[in-house]
């Protein structure tokens, strides 16, 4: 007959196990996601959303065996780097993951990268591994339009001045932070990227009154495809943590975009 102290140990190894496999484990079973939309463009694009790299337990080695098998043929980064100057060195480690594979990169940045006290060097920082920073600007690419809208939430979204260079009749791709951003984007667009969300971190019921996200969240969207009457868009459920570093029921993402 086991002790009482034997028999606390084992339910505090029991309760360890469970918490782990619950609120860890979500966070370093890496889910490549992904979707298919009919752009008609043939292109493969890797999104990566919310790095928190302060708050990251995906390693740099598992992006570029997914770059290496996959082939993209770009890649979007949808905001949040890091809001922290001193990890920096450690996002390095990732981007020049993406710089090695000799991918294009285009970025745009999130409600944490403002937290920057210094977002300039953020994006001097990012900019040094080859990827472009769009701040509500747009980039003319071999088969269609790339437009990035800045964050929505951080009071940076300037969508007229994003779309000023545009020009009818070529495919239109957006990316962007926030993806409340929709219900104000009333032109055309082929399709949209956006992160932010996290997937309802923790998923549980009624997650999005104890922490307001906007009013799409507040509508039950928080992640995946949907659709407007001006286009579709995707929300990734990211790949780091905010606030805690654990998630509930849904797993870190990367997602693929077959367009």
């Amino acid at each position: 007959m086991l002790s009482l102290t034997a028999t606390a140990l084992i339910v505090l190894i029991v309760m360890t196990l469970l918490l782990y496999a619950l609120l860890i484990l979500p966070t370093q079973w890496l889910k490549v996601e992904r979707v298919r939309f009919d752009a008609g463009l043939g292109l493969k694009i890797l999104q990566l959303s919310d790095l928190h790299v302060e708050r990251m337990r995906i390693a740099p080695g598992t992006i570029r065996r997914i770059l290496r098998e996959e082939q993209p043929d770009y890649v979007f980064i949808t905001g949040d780097f890091t809001k922290l100057p001193g990890q920096l060195p450690r996002l390095g480690l990732y981007l020049s993951v993406l710089e090695e594979s000799g991918v294009p990169g285009y970025a745009v940045l999130g409600n944490h990268d403002y937290q920057q006290p210094k977002v300039r060097r953020l994006i001097r920082f990012v900019e040094q591994y080859g990827i472009r920073v769009l701040r509500n600007e747009s980039a003319q690419l071999d088969r269609f339009q790339l437009i990035g809208i800045d964050d929505w939430s951080s009071g940076k979204s300037h969508i007229g001045q994003s779309f000023a260079k545009v020009t009818e009749g070529q495919p239109k791709i957006v990316i962007t932070h926030d993806p409340n951003i929709v219900l104000k984007l009333n032109r055309p667009f082929g399709y949209l990227m956006a992160g932010h969300l996290h997937g309802r971190q923790l998923n549980v019921p009624f997650f999005f009154r104890f922490r307001p996200m906007g009013p799409l969240p507040a509508m039950g969207i928080y992640r995946g495809l949907h659709k407007t009457d001006y286009g579709a868009y995707y929300i990734s459920k990211g790949l780091g943590q905010t606030a805690f570093n654990a998630r509930f029921l849904v797993r870190s993402e990367v997602t693929i975009h077959e367009l």
